[in-house]
């Protein structure tokens, strides 16, 4: 990572009850739909998003993120990555419902990918999305990236401002496979900044 500009600080251990809130509320309700099918005995949702939050590696990881904290924890943050140089297989044995998400990767190869950005309503509207995004243009260019990307699904009208007013422009966009989750999007939309 780099020095970040207060209040901004990459994610801890302790930040992980409020990346699993950003993974859920960004995604929204994905992530709890998708974790509620893989809990463990005595698991709740929330634990297992916590688990994976803590895990040190994957995609989903502390490691990933930057929070906002202006002093009582984290408010916001950004959790992102890399792309691959080249695009991922996708097997048989691929989960149909996140076949339209991994192909949208696939076009964004050689790009930082911005997984989530979520802040708490409560401290919406105060600028910590746009400073975010600014944190992430620095992190594609510290590893070589060729710009940005993030995929948002198409009915998300608030995220979608936000991005087009920081230079993001839709590049493709695939039907969304919904199975057994509720969600009133029609379509997941790859968003790319140079």
């Amino acid at each position: 990572m780099f020095d970040l500009p207060a209040p901004f600080r990459p994610a801890e251990p302790k930040d992980a009850d409020a990346l699993v809130d950003f993974v859920d509320s960004a995604g929204e309700g994905l992530a709890s739909h998708i974790w509620a099918r893989n809990i463990q005995p005595g698991e709740t949702v929330r634990d297992l998003g916590r688990r994976r939050a803590l895990r040190k590696v994957g995609s989903f990881s502390y490691r990933n993120a930057v929070v906002a904290d202006e002093g009582a924890g984290a408010i916001s943050a950004l959790i992102g990555y890399p792309l691959p140089d080249e695009p991922e297989p996708i097997g048989p044995d691929f989960a149909p419902m996140f076949v339209p998400l991994q192909e949208l990767e696939n076009l964004a190869c050689r790009t930082w990918y911005i997984n989530v950005l979520g802040t708490y309503p409560e401290h919406r509207c105060k600028g910590y999305g746009t400073r975010l995004i600014a944190v992430a243009e620095a992190l594609s260019r510290k590893t070589g990236r060729g710009g940005l990307s993030l995929i948002v699904p198409d009915t998300n009208e608030v995220a979608r401002r936000l991005y087009a007013r920081s230079g993001f422009r839709e590049a493709a966009s695939r039907p969304m496979v919904k199975e057994d989750w509720a969600n009133p999007g029609t379509a997941w939309l790859l968003l790319l900044r140079d």
